[in-house]
């Protein structure tokens, strides 16, 4: 089926708009994360963990909760919430329509996720003191963060490698979603599932009846939040559901899908306000009462560090080159395997999920939970800094070959 130019241009415009507002997000997140670690480093630091610690919300619902489990919980809903959106959007008209063009960036994605758990449960099982709890902490990508170095280094670099890393993006989200709600969900409740359940089928029924109104809409995703948290299932969960069952095809009489509208007037919530605020409240770590060197020399730090830094590069380009050897599957025209590894390495930038998920693997143990936390924080500013090595002379490549045409884009 031949996109129509109507079709590419909308295409073209959801990108820019993408790329725009996790930009923005990613530098306010890293403006928030750093706050969060000088205050909670500061002569300050108690009244930090006192505000973290800080239980707000009805007793009655058993949601009297502290603050920094409502960033988790809550506002990281909405980010999920936005990610089912662009789930459902890459599935149904975008990169992941079209299962050839679409393998190889999904088979980078299934790599750079598998290879850094193999790596954190190989370093932790052999260890003496290790702890194989924490093996999703790694597979994650944080898109915000990643974008928002692409951005900073990467502007003569071609859109075919932005579009490869939104694509990769939205599969390892996809992946950190099934390890958060099959493996770090506990006490599960089939009834309070099967609320939430029914809760999505009228959400799904309303959306294909057309129903606009939000007077339905917002109550019904409140519900659907809460049933999830209380059914054990990691209430995150309920967002990326909502998302997913949005539709996104546009009805002749309609100027845009209620995807579009939802993605336009909550994106910006999520990347500018949601996920900064959930940055600040999970990044102060106190080095003061942990030790930084001791906290990185732990099993579960060098699993994190070296499955972050390492494990997601050597994952995305063997699970891309592996696709494209042995299948018809191509990279996309005007990108090289020096891209796919430029992109590996940013991809190793692991912060929100990686911060979530080393949340919930070891919320009972505090000690390793900050050992955790430090190793993502670390791991996320070193695979930073050799991306922005890595893009630069990409990206000087790009403009060296620039005045002999489009076509040998790709070629280094």
């Amino acid at each position: 089926m031949i996109a129509r130019p109507g079709d590419r241009r909308r295409q073209a415009a959801w990108l820019r708009d993408q790329l725009r507002d996790e930009t923005v997000g990613g530098l306010l997140l890293l403006v928030a994360a750093a706050f969060a670690l000088v205050w909670a480093n500061s002569p300050w630091g108690q009244s930090y963990a006192d505000l973290v610690g800080l239980q707000v919300g009805p007793i009655s619902l058993h949601l009297d909760l502290p603050l920094g489990v409502w960033a988790g919980d809550g506002l990281l809903a909405v980010f999920f919430f936005v990610v089912g959106l662009e789930l459902k959007h890459e599935l149904v008209l975008g990169s992941l329509a079209n299962r050839r063009e679409a393998a190889v960036p999904v088979a980078a994605a299934f790599g750079g996720m598998v290879v850094p758990a193999a790596i954190f449960w190989t370093v932790n099982r052999f260890a003496a003191d290790g702890s194989t709890t924490g093996w999703g902490i790694p597979m994650a990508t944080d898109i915000a963060f990643a974008l928002a170095v692409l951005a900073v280094v990467g502007r003569r670099l071609p859109v075919a490698l932005r579009v490869f890393l939104l694509t990769l993006a939205v599969v390892d989200d996809l992946g950190a979603i099934t390890v958060i709600a099959v493996f770090y969900s506990d006490h599960f409740s089939a009834g309070w599932f099967a609320a939430a359940v029914a809760t999505f089928a009228i959400y799904a029924l309303a959306q294909r009846r057309r129903v606009t109104s939000p007077w339905l809409y917002v109550p019904l995703v409140l519900l659907g939040w809460y049933f999830v948290h209380e059914s054990g299932v990691h209430a995150t969960i309920a967002g990326v559901v909502f998302g997913f069952l949005t539709r996104v095809r546009t009805d002749d009489d309609e100027s845009s899908a209620p995807a579009d509208r939802l993605m336009h007037r909550i994106h910006p919530v999520s990347a500018g306000v949601c996920v900064p605020l959930f940055a600040f409240f999970a990044a102060g770590v106190d080095f003061r009462s942990v030790g930084l060197v001791e906290s990185l020399t732990t099993p579960v730090a060098v699993g994190i560090v070296i499955g972050l830094v390492a494990g997601k590069p050597i994952g995305v380009l063997a699970g891309a080159w592996l696709t494209a050897r042995f299948t018809g599957a191509s990279l996309s025209p005007g990108l090289a395997w020096r891209d796919v590894g430029a992109v590996g390495i940013l991809a190793g930038i692991g912060f929100t999920v990686a911060l979530l998920i080393a949340e919930l693997a070891y919320a009972p143990q505090p000690a390793l939970l900050e050992s955790a936390k430090v190793a993502v924080l670390a791991a996320s500013v070193l695979a930073a800094v050799l991306a922005t090595v890595v893009m630069r002379l990409r990206a000087r490549h790009y403009a060296a070959i620039a005045p002999t045409g489009e076509s040998t884009a790709g070629s280094g």
